[in-house]
């Protein structure tokens, strides 16, 4: 399933959600620039490697709180690959306007940020021994799609199905698309893989989790029109 565009108005700018696709984009093509090397060390340096908190977890100097810390955030920054970093963007254009004008510009930042930390730790801790540095937007996506299916369940998503393009339930779409992480992700622990490479499956089904229970906690903002659909 291909989403293009959904039927849910919106009443403000969303400029937050444009600052992020953005700041998404600039940051890939500096990635872009780089030689091979570099790229690999930028990576490895601010993406987040599990085996690095818990070396800092068993009292190993060589792996610092700051460390250890900084990369939870940069990571949700950098992408690797173009279809990496169009994928992540393309869900966040049409799903991030309708959950920014919800929750208003600064709690919908805070919000994209904190979410995309849970998704992060979620990955984490179910594959805390893994040297493979993990980098992308998704899990703060994530969030927003998990926001999106508590508010917006029966809005129609514009959606490419095979040969067929058609109106969707939200709550199919996104249904759907967290079952797909849950599934996937269980499938790969049980197949006892050490380094869970590829797709953060768990980054996802954290986030979403996240985002769906916490949108309701930050609230609705001030002000918004009365008048909005439901």
């Amino acid at each position: 399933m291909l989403p293009f565009r959904d039927d849910q108005p919106r009443y403000s700018t969303p400029w937050v959600t444009g600052f992020l696709i953005a700041l998404n984009l600039v940051i890939y093509f500096f990635e872009w620039s780089l030689p091979a090397r570099s790229l690999s060390l930028l990576i490895r340096h601010y993406g987040v490697v599990p085996s690095h908190l818990a070396a800092f977890l068993q009292g190993s100097p060589r792996y610092p709180l700051p460390v250890v810390i900084l990369p939870f955030l940069t990571s949700m920054f950098l992408h690797g690959s173009w279809m990496h970093v169009i994928g992540n963007m393309w869900f966040l254009y049409i799903f991030g306007d309708n959950v920014e004008d919800y929750l208003g510009h600064f709690k919908y930042l805070v919000f994209y940020i904190f979410t995309g930390l849970i998704a992060m730790v979620t990955q984490v801790v179910i594959n805390l021994n893994s040297t493979l540095p993990t980098v992308g937007a998704s899990g703060a996506i994530a969030g927003v799609l998990g926001a999106y299916f508590v508010l917006y369940p029966r809005a129609r998503v514009l959606t490419w199905f095979f040969i067929f393009v058609m109106w969707v339930p939200a709550w199919i779409i996104l249904g759907y698309w967290f079952a797909l992480q849950f599934l996937s992700g269980t499938a790969s622990v049980l197949a006892m893989q050490g380094d869970l490479g590829g797709v953060a499956f768990w980054a996802h089904v954290g986030g979403f989790i996240a985002g769906a229970l916490l949108v309701k906690v930050f609230g609705e903002r001030r002000l918004r029109s009365p008048y909005a659909w439901q």
